[in-house]
C-alpha cells in the first residue's frame, strides 16, 4: 500500500517531537522504540520513574510528578481554568496528569504534539487538548476522522476520510459543513491528494425523505458556500459515492458520485459503526481517530489500538504539524 510505504518516510523529514503521556504502558514503550529507532518522530515518554521500564535509553522520559515544569501546568490550568471554577489545589493536582501535562508541553512549543487514548477516554483527551491548546483559528468544531486505506477496490489505492467518527454525537448542519471542511484542509496536509467530499445518507439525491436527509442537504449547501472551489455533493449513499457505475446511474452529472474520498457521515452512530464494519470486514487499515479543528495536533487513540496503529497514528500526527491552509484562503 503506497500511502502507508511512504508515510513514515513523509513524517521522518518534518523531524517532530511527538509526547505520549501513557509511557506506562507496553505497546506504546515498543511503537516509541520502533519511531526512535527508524527516526519517524522523535518520541518523549511521559513516565514515573518508580515503574519499570522496557524502552531504551535512547527514550527521553519525563515523570510529570516530579518535573519543574509542573508548575507551569499549574499556572496554566489556573489562567483557563479559574473562571470555571477550579480552584488552586484543583489545579496542583491536575498538574501531575500525564495527558494535561503533556498537552502543557505541546502549549508551550517544548514537543509539537502529544497523542494518548490508550487507556485515556477521548473525552478526557479532548478536554484536555481544549483547555490548554484550542481551537485553530476561525474553527468552531473540534471533530474526528480516520484515515481509512481499504484492499484496491477503485483505481489502485485509494485512502478515503472518514468523518466524523469519534466526537460530535449529533451535528447540525453548520457542524457537518465545519466537519467537512476541517477534513479538507487535514487531508491536504495527511494525504496530499484533491479532496472530493460526499455527504452521506439513506437517500440519493431526492430518493427518499426524512429529517436527516433535510440536514444533510443543508450542509451540503453551507459547505459549497464555504468550499466554492472544492467538489461537495449530497445527499449520496455510500454505493453513489463510491462506485462509478451505481453513481452514473443514481447521481447523474455529479462531480463526486463514484469519485468520493472524503466521506461525511450524518452522525457519530453512522461514522462509528461504519468505520469499524469496514475495518473488520474489508481489511482496512484505519489510522486514527485524528483530531481535526486543534491550534496544534493533540490526537486521540483507541483503547485497542496495536503498536502499529499507534505509529501509523504518529506519523499521520507529525504530517499535522505542517503549516495549513488559512480558513479565509480555503473558503474563499
Amino acid at each position: 500500500m503506497r500511502f502507508l510505504d511512504e508515510l513514515t518516510g513523509r513524517a521522518a523529514r518534518l523531524r517532530v517531537r511527538i509526547a505520549f503521556p501513557e509511557g506506562h504502558d507496553p505497546r506504546v514503550q515498543e511503537a516509541a522504540a520502533q519511531l526512535a529507532r527508524e527516526r519517524v518522530v522523535e518520541p518523549v515518554l511521559l513516565y514515573s520513574e518508580r515503574g519499570r521500564f522496557a524502552g531504551p535509553d535512547s527514550v527521553e522520559r519525563i515523570d510529570p510528578a516530579g518535573d519543574p515544569r509542573r508548575a507551569r501546568v499549574r499556572a496554566d490550568l489556573l489562567e483557563v481554568r479559574r473562571d470555571k471554577g477550579l480552584t488552586a489545589d484543583d489545579a496542583d493536582r491536575l498538574s501531575a496528569d500525564p495527558v494535561l501535562f503533556a498537552v502543557s508541553l505541546v502549549r508551550h512549543g517544548d514537543v509539537h504534539a502529544c497523542l494518548a487514548g490508550c487507556d485515556t477516554t477521548t473525552a478526557d483527551v479532548i478536554r484536555a487538548a481544549l483547555w490548554l491548546v484550542g481551537r485553530a483559528p476561525g474553527v468552531r468544531t473540534v471533530s474526528s476522522a480516520f484515515y481509512m486505506v481499504p484492499p484496491p477496490f477503485r483505481h489502485g489505492e485509494d485512502v478515503l476520510t472518514f468523518t466524523d467518527c469519534g466526537v460530535v454525537r449529533y451535528p447540525t448542519a453548520e457542524q457537518l459543513a465545519d466537519i467537512a471542511v476541517n477534513a479538507v484542509r487535514d487531508r491536504r496536509r495527511v494525504v496530499g491528494d484533491e479532496p472530493v467530499v460526499g455527504f452521506l445518507s439513506f437517500s440519493t439525491r431526492g430518493s427518499a425523505e426524512g429529517e436527516s436527509v433535510d440536514l444533510v442537504r443543508q450542509a451540503v449547501r453551507l459547505t459549497r458556500e464555504r468550499l466554492p472551489d472544492c467538489a461537495v455533493d449530497g445527499e449520496l449513499q455510500a454505493d453513489a459515492a463510491l462506485v462509478e457505475a451505481i453513481g452514473r446511474r443514481k447521481a447523474p452529472g455529479s462531480a463526486v458520485a463514484g469519485r468520493a474520498n472524503v466521506l461525511v457521515f450524518p452522525s457519530l452512530d453512522a461514522g462509528n459503526i461504519g468505520y469499524k464494519l469496514v475495518e473488520r470486514l474489508a481489511g482496512a487499515v484505519a489510522i486514527g481517530p485524528v483530531l481535526q479543528g486543534l491550534a496544534k495536533p493533540c490526537n486521540d487513540l483507541s483503547r485497542g489500538a496495536s503498536v502499529d496503529d499507534i505509529m501509523r497514528t504518529a506519523a499521520v500526527t507529525a504530517l499535522q504539524t505542517q503549516q495549513p491552509e488559512p480558513l479565509e484562503r480555503l473558503e474563499g
